[in-house]
């Protein structure tokens, strides 16, 4: 049975009517949808994948300029389309509330982490003044499927099902976990099917166990009338270094003797060659904390090359996901008409400072799963090439994702990249476009906040997005982006100016010789955190 077509008005866009030449079609249609001929078959909507790795770089894939080998992204690049400016909140749980629900995090309850401060801003979880992508697709026909990481309400009656989804496998909570044995470190852990906990398999990988929930959801999707809308949101590449055997062999050795210094510089040279960055953006300094990979002893590079080996099969099993994944939606005939949209939920983790951590049992190898250990600052450097600071941080290095849109029936772009900036927050007003469905205006009685972001369907027919001022904040990290211009600040600092035209590496501060600009931005900044609902950090607990 073909799915019908829907076109609903959302609000601040234009109806656009939906056809296969989705992107291209919806950009030429006139204010008003023409009707289409009584006898033309009705198009078919398209099924919604977003895929999220979690503090992945910016420039870990292969398409985004990393060595690590990942081509089955790289595929969906070449036939697809990247966005090179693409923005997160800086971490996991606000990214994650900004990404299903349109608002930033704050407007939704998340404005830190999933702990409850007695503000409404900070309530850790999603309010009912918010609303899911899935929330917003069921009632326009799709069936609404998701696997992974949740972290957005761990309580019963927050989870996945409660939020719209009709199925469900993963973690409500944050993860941390590849291996069965690490809920013995990780104890607050839990995995739930639909809504029932249950047992974690004695011998599973998470990341290949969240696939299997998603290949299995879309199989059985495919085979109703329904389009569908899944949501597979990984752990990896996030600490703790956990990766299979056969995938650490992959990498063992890589890295000994190329050292961090060296993946940057490379990277940094691949991503200009293909046309990620421009040539006159100096790639940033080493970290301050980071000292050259040369002067390391022998002992302490080959460790911590191994660290990064084992982070490089975290993210190639991700790459391997994906493959299984594309696979599945081919074998279901589902390809051609799914727009699937990869990103990362911030930039990579510094956390543990250099040489990263090492926690777990005693002796555990590095890489299994009694082991704890991170990959440390300097990779974490390495890994956010060109751009300088971590996740957590509203420097470029804590806020660019890589993103990647693939979609053979809609997207004539094949191949190319998009520079226009985009934001998480995009992602809820993307779908709905996608699926010409309506934003509710209630949810359990109360009123829906407007949305924050904006559709991206111009941007993948080349066409401008009717884009405002950009705004974050996380643990008193703030910044605003207005068009080419940056105001960006760590907390207890003062603020920062960079042209990203000229500067998107963030390394000529304009604050002094431009003050007008500075306070212009600041009081837009000011303005957007008082109606957000933004407190001072730290945050006091009532």
């Amino acid at each position: 049975m073909p799915r019908r077509s829907v076109a609903h008005r959302l609000p601040g866009h234009r109806v656009r009517p939906l056809a296969l030449a989705f992107a291209l079609a919806l950009l030429a249609a006139p204010e008003i949808a023409r009707p289409e001929p009584a006898d033309a078959p009705a198009p078919e909507r398209p099924n919604i994948v977003i895929i999220m790795a979690d503090d992945l770089g910016f420039s870990d894939l292969g398409c985004f300029g990393g060595e690590i080998e990942t081509p089955n992204l790289d595929r969906l690049a070449a036939n697809g389309l990247r966005l090179s400016q693409f923005y997160n909140t800086a971490r996991c749980c606000p990214t994650r509330a900004s990404l299903l629900t349109g608002l930033y995090s704050h407007r939704a309850g998340i404005g830190h982490m999933v702990g409850d401060y007695g503000l409404p801003s900070y309530q850790g979880y999603l309010n009912d003044r918010c609303v899911t992508i899935a929330e917003a697709l069921r009632p326009a026909g799709y069936a609404t499927l998701m696997a992974g990481k949740w972290h957005v309400g761990s309580d019963p009656g927050r989870w996945p099902l409660d939020r719209g989804f009709d199925r469900y496998f993963g973690t409500p909570t944050g993860g941390g976990v590849y291996f069965k044995e690490t809920l013995q470190i990780r104890k607050e852990v839990f995995f739930v099917a639909d809504d029932r906990r249950v047992a974690f398999p004695d011998d599973a990988y998470v990341t290949d166990l969240f696939t299997d929930h998603a290949i299995r959801f879309v199989r059985d999707a495919s085979q109703g009338d329904r389009p569908f809308f899944l949501y597979l949101a990984h752990i990896a590449p996030h600490w703790p270094l956990q990766a299979l055997p056969e995938d650490i062999e992959k990498y063992r050795g890589r890295y000994d003797d190329l050292g961090w210094d060296t993946v940057r510089s490379t990277r940094y040279r691949r991503q200009i060659e293909l046309g990620l960055i421009d040539p006159a953006w100096p790639l940033s300094p080493r970290d301050p904390e980071a000292v050259a990979w040369r002067l390391l002893p022998d002992d302490r590079r080959a460790e911590l090359a191994f660290r990064m080996a084992v982070y490089a099969a975290q993210v190639d099993r991700i790459d391997q996901s994906v493959g299984r994944l594309v696979s599945a939606l081919e074998e279901a005939g589902e390809l051609e008409n799914t727009v699937i949209l990869f990103l990362s939920d911030n930039g990579c983790s510094a956390e543990g400072g250099p040489g990263g951590f090492s926690r777990g049992e005693p002796g555990a190898p590095i890489g299994t799963g009694s082991s704890y250990a991170s990959v440390g600052l300097e990779w974490a450097n390495a890994s956010d090439t060109p751009f300088r600071k971590f996740k957590m941080s509203v420097h470029e290095g804590g806020i660019a994702s890589p993103f990647i849109v693939h979609w053979p029936a809609g997207l004539s772009r094949e191949g190319e990249i998009e520079h226009q900036p985009g934001h998480v927050i995009d992602l809820l007003p993307t779908c709905l476009e996608l699926a010409g469905a309506s934003y509710p205006a209630e949810r359990n009685g109360q009123p829906t906040l407007p949305l924050d972001g904006r559709s991206l369907v111009p941007a993948f027919a080349g066409e401008p997005i009717d884009r405002g001022p950009l705004f974050w904040e996380h643990q008193g990290n703030r910044a605003v982006r207005l068009g080419e211009w940056k105001l960006v600040a760590p907390h207890g600092k003062p603020w920062e100016l960079y042209d990203l035209e000229s500067d998107r590496t963030e390394l000529v501060d304009l604050s002094d010789t431009m003050p007008e600009k500075v306070a212009e931005l600041s009081a837009l900044w000011q303005s957007w955190a008082n109606r957000a609902g933004v407190a001072p950090w730290p945050v006091r607990r009532d």
